[in-house]
């Protein structure tokens, strides 16, 4: 009896112990081995002495490349907390490609990927919710493999703390991918009972307002982070357009026109002209980058690297919101000396490893 109660209590404590494993809120420590494994394939920057370090995070799985040159691996901790990584944007015009692709498509919908495979999605409970065309394709030809290595850890090895990351392009797919596993979840694909954390580095924006509000109220309590330099333009892109029709329903200009109806001929005609020019010219320029970075850029480039998608029914709107809970780093004057802005090749000097590693070092006090 005692014997068995020694057991009972060792089981239990185990238990415990792998339900606490992974904390809500940003962890400098566990960001820092996430930015490594996303540059270098470990949590141990350094080639040298991953030569004669044991790396505390083991490759599971890594994926064959697909889609529009996508890719993620599978590692998993010493303490069995598994990560997802995905990769962000390579050099190669198919992978810059996938971030041009810019046109909204509805947060919960289906695409066409090729002749043998619907990928069916929901990534937000808004109707009015939207999110980036390129990189919701480049989910479809993840998410497969995702589900069936989560699936495999957590039946082979008991593996139920999950964290979702990636940097840049990757970061972005990591914030589609984490509301995926969510609603799988719901639908019962995945066991309710994987805990699941993010972190997006340095990553642009993945969609419209709603979709925003539907991550954040999903990984409330500091389980969806978004890690930026403040100097960084990566997370400032895609451009964004507010139109009129991209406020909730219920707003004052919803019966602006019937309003001014009502009104004497000279307020009308006043009202009526600043009203079409609210109205009409950020409509235009958005009807411009859909047509520009959705039909024309889906036929020129898109459609050649996969001829079997079919172009996906666009929302008109081009109002894209950053996501996530906010973990700013944020440069100060030996940084700006490090790490100057002018002179030439600068365009990602704030956006690479070097810089992110600085600044997380600095303030945090890492080693």
């Amino acid at each position: 009896m005692r014997l068995f109660l020694i057991s009972l209590l060792l089981t239990l404590t185990q238990l415990i112990s792998a339900q606490t494993l992974l904390q809500p809120g940003f962890d400098p420590a566990e960001y820092r081995d996430l930015l490594s494994i996303a540059f270098h394939g470990s949590s141990i920057p350094d080639s040298n002495e991953r030569k004669t370090k044991k790396d505390r995070y083991q490759l599971e799985f890594r994926s064959a490349e697909v889609g529009l040159k996508n890719r993620w691996s599978l590692y998993l901790r010493d303490d069995n907390v598994a990560v997802i990584n995905i990769r962000g944007t390579v050099k190669n015009a198919t992978s810059w490609s996938a971030n041009f692709y810019a046109p909204m498509i509805p947060a919960t919908g289906s695409l066409h990927l090729n002749d043998s495979t619907l990928f069916n999605y929901q990534l937000a409970e808004n109707p009015g919710a939207a999110v980036h065309a390129g990189w919701t394709i480049a989910l479809g030809h993840l998410a497969p493999t995702i589900l069936e290595q989560v699936k495999k850890l957590y039946k082979e090895k008991g593996t139920r703390q999950f964290i979702v990351s990636g940097h840049s392009q990757g970061g972005a797919i990591a914030f589609l991918t984490r509301s995926y596993l969510h609603y799988e979840q719901k639908k019962g694909t995945l066991p309710t009972d994987i805990v699941f954390k993010t972190y997006c580095s340095a990553a642009p924006k993945p969609g419209n307002l709603n979709y925003a509000y539907d991550f954040d109220f999903l990984t409330s309590g500091g389980w969806g982070l978004t890690v930026v330099n403040a100097y960084d333009w990566v997370p400032e892109s895609p451009f964004s357009i507010q139109t009129l029709t991209d406020f909730n329903p219920a707003n004052p200009m919803a019966d602006i026109k019937t309003i001014l109806k009502k009104q004497k001929l000279l307020l009308r005609l006043a009202g009526n002209m600043v009203y079409n020019k609210l109205e009409r010219k950020p409509r235009k320029a958005q009807r411009k980058l859909e047509k520009y970075l959705g039909h024309k850029l889906y036929k020129m480039g898109i459609s050649k690297s996969l001829p079997q998608l079919k172009e996906p029914a666009y929302i008109h709107s081009s109002n894209y919101m950053r996501a996530g809970t906010p973990v700013i780093l944020m440069p100060d004057e030996l940084y700006r000396q490090k790490f100057p802005s002018d002179g030439k090749d600068k365009a990602f000097i704030h956006h690479l490893y070097a810089s992110y590693s600085y600044l997380l070092k600095t303030i945090y006090k890492l080693n």
